[in-house]
């Protein structure tokens, strides 16, 4: 189900080789506390993340660069985090590279979506790229420093996208901008892995995160 492959060419996809990046698993099963490490080896990450798909609610990366004095907290691997271990905050990142438009269906905490709410998502996404595209915007991948600045452009322009794409919740599968993930240090899903909020079931299956285009 999971490729060390795919998981490594998505890497490639949104990290710049020798950046330094954190692979984070909060929500493991069966052990305690959040599991992380640092890492500048996408066949070494590849392993780690296939290594703990399904195991967890989803596995995480930072896509911006992490300062890379990072590396040695876990060096190319994962460990479970102690009391007093860190995970990247915002003044860790030292540049902006991405900006994350994500997309959240209408349901209860802690489930996976069912195949409408899915379906209505991929189509909300559709219709903001095809927006977006029409008004002369060309690249979700930025160059951007790490400020305040930046923080609030792109807030500012999830809040727009919110104001002008939100369902509302009368619909049949509406579907929501989450404006609050406009801080540096964001975790994205890695594409590639497992999917697993709450339990697998015919109405609510878990997916693997892709890269549909």
């Amino acid at each position: 189900m999971n490729s060390q492959t795919d998981v490594a060419a998505a890497l490639r996809c949104l990290i710049e080789p020798g950046t330094v990046f954190e692979i984070r698993i909060p929500e493991p099963t069966n052990a305690y506390g959040t599991q992380a490490g640092y890492f500048d080896d996408f066949a070494a990450a590849a392993k780690a993340a296939t290594t703990w798909s399904g195991k967890c609610s989803a596995v995480y990366i930072t896509p911006n660069p992490v300062a890379p004095a990072l590396l040695a907290r876990a060096h190319n691997r994962i460990k479970k985090l102690g009391k007093k271990d860190s995970t990247t905050a915002d003044p860790d990142i030292s540049v902006r590279r991405w900006m994350l438009v994500d997309l959240d269906p209408v349901r209860p905490a802690g489930i996976s979506s069912s195949d409408a709410e899915h379906a209505a998502a991929l189509v909300k996404a559709e219709q903001i790229r095809d927006w977006l595209t029409a008004q002369g915007w060309g690249r979700y991948r930025v160059d951007l420093p790490n400020d305040a600045d930046s923080k609030t452009l792109i807030e500012s322009c999830l809040k727009a996208l919110a104001a002008k794409f939100d369902d509302r919740n009368g619909q049949a599968c509406p579907v929501k901008v989450d404006t609050g993930v406009f801080n540096a240090a964001r975790i994205w899903k890695l594409y590639g892995t497992l999917a697993a909020k709450g339990d697998h079931t015919p109405d609510r299956p878990h997916r693997l995160a892709r890269i549909l285009e």
